[in-house]
């Protein structure tokens, strides 16, 4: 389940430590994009079927990726992905791997949409940033300025809400909120009941100055997009992001529904046994790894808890158009787009080369975000230097061990393009530690939605 957080962010302070790394993409040869689909075996819960592959030339790159995606996908009974990646150099592919319905043959599609989590905060800062460029807010303003009631509103800026360094509490931590999850899934939050949760904790320290992750900062950024924009937070993401890069199968929905076509989304362990840690106890990781545990079925869970914070759909094709487009500019003006990739700041000091700025993560050489949320995660990453474009989707949040299942299967590709990474092993698998606050240098998820 883990509706309780929107979990993302893998944000390499742990996920990928690379040393010195380099893309293995050489210096231009051919251009062209060879665009295959490859259909595999994999997890405990997986449709069964050798791979195969459409027809054309495949990129060099196919059968590494397919083999490592295969692999990390048995030894963690993760049932479905979808795996885009595309190399200027090399060409572009999307595999596809598993099923849809956990046991059953139902091939996973390529055009499947996907909750999409925490993905979805670099939305909402776009739209803020977008609105700063217009002249309709400031950075530097006080958040007290839109929305009354926010305990110490008058210090915490537009910009501490963005980076997340605002010092206010998640809501998503709160036990009672869980317990609700758990009790009522299908219920309706209003933002105004967030913020409720929210401020009835202490806040976790002053604002502008300790990065920690807090799906509250998003939902005061819907409301601020709301009272500037006139509009739904929903309409603003289709007139500002969705339709100017067409995306047509990408939206902030209003409801609980999942559009089709669409995979089942499942995960291990209930909002109130994953406050303090996403991983399965001990004893019950052997159960989930060889089929005697089963996760749950999330895909109609109400995902209004999430809203700005992580309500988005999308499919891989159109997080490609979407995160490239975020990262090499075409959504801001050049001056604006400069200011979102200089706000980049490290969250672990010891590692300077990733970091956290204005709703976009640094993963060293990759520039994006991930999200988790129930059923579902997913991974965007792209390497303005080399043009390497990551983006993984699959339909169960956390493997056994608690680590993100997007990310199990990134840090099984990453080595493949860039061979000088270092990347460590298991993550600690805390959300009180990585979930709702900073990533922990040996955790491999952060947290969000």
């Amino acid at each position: 389940m883990n509706r309780n957080r929107l979990i993302a962010v893998a944000l390499a302070v742990g996920l990928i430590g690379m040393a010195g790394c380099t893309s293995s993409n050489s210096s231009a040869s051919s251009t062209t994009l060879a665009s295959t689909t490859a259909s595999g075996a994999t997890g405990s819960g997986a449709a069964s079927g050798p791979a195969s592959a459409s027809a054309g030339a495949e990129p060099a790159y196919v059968a590494k990726v397919s083999a490592s995606v295969e692999q990390t996908m048995t030894d963690n009974v993760i049932p479905g992905a979808v795996v885009l990646i595309s190399s200027k150099d090399e060409g572009e592919w999307t595999g596809t791997f598993g099923t849809r319905t956990w046991g059953m043959d139902d091939p996973i599609q390529a055009t499947d949409q996907f909750r999409i989590g925490s993905n979805t905060k670099t939305m909402t800062s776009t739209v803020i940033l977008q609105l700063v460029q217009e002249g309709k807010l400031a950075l530097n303003d006080p958040i007290s300025k839109y929305i009354p009631g926010v305990p110490g509103g008058d210090g915490i800026t537009i910009a501490n809400l963005s980076e997340m360094r605002s010092g206010l509490y998640s809501y998503s931590f709160d036990p009672t909120f869980n317990n609700t999850l758990d009790q009522q899934p299908q219920k309706v939050w209003t933002p105004q009941e967030l913020l409720d949760i929210a401020f009835g904790h202490p806040q976790n320290g002053p604002p502008g100055q300790e990065f920690n992750y807090s799906n509250t900062n998003i939902i005061l950024l819907g409301l601020v997009i709301e009272k500037l924009t006139g509009m739904t937070a929903s309409q603003a993401f289709e007139e500002r992001i969705f339709t100017p890069l067409d995306l047509k199968d990408t939206s902030l929905p209003l409801n609980s529904d999942v559009p089709n076509p669409h995979p089942q989304g499942y995960s291990f362990g209930s909002n109130t046994s994953t406050i303090d840690t996403f991983a399965l106890p001990a004893a019950d990781q052997p159960l989930a790894l060889d089929g005697r545990l089963l996760p749950n079925n999330e895909t109609m869970a109400n995902p209004s808890w999430a809203w700005t914070a992580g309500g988005a759909i999308s499919t891989v094709q159109e997080m490609k158009t979407y995160v490239e487009a975020m990262v090499d500019g075409g959504l801001l003006d050049a001056a604006t787009q400069k200011i979102r990739m200089d706000s980049i700041q490290p969250i672990n000091p010891a590692q300077p080369e990733s970091g956290y700025g204005l709703g976009i993560v640094k993963f060293d050489k990759l520039y994006g975000h991930d999200g988790q949320i129930p059923g579902y995660m997913t991974f965007m990453g792209h390497d303005p230097e080399s043009g390497l474009t990551i983006v993984i989707a699959t339909n169960l949040a956390t493997i056994p061990n608690g680590e993100g299942s997007a990310l199990a299967i990134l840090k099984g590709i990453l080595p493949i393009f860039y061979p000088n990474m270092v990347v460590p092993g298991d993550p600690a698998a805390a959300p009180g530690a990585t979930g709702s606050g900073a990533p922990t240098s040996a955790a491999a998820t952060s947290t969000g939605g």
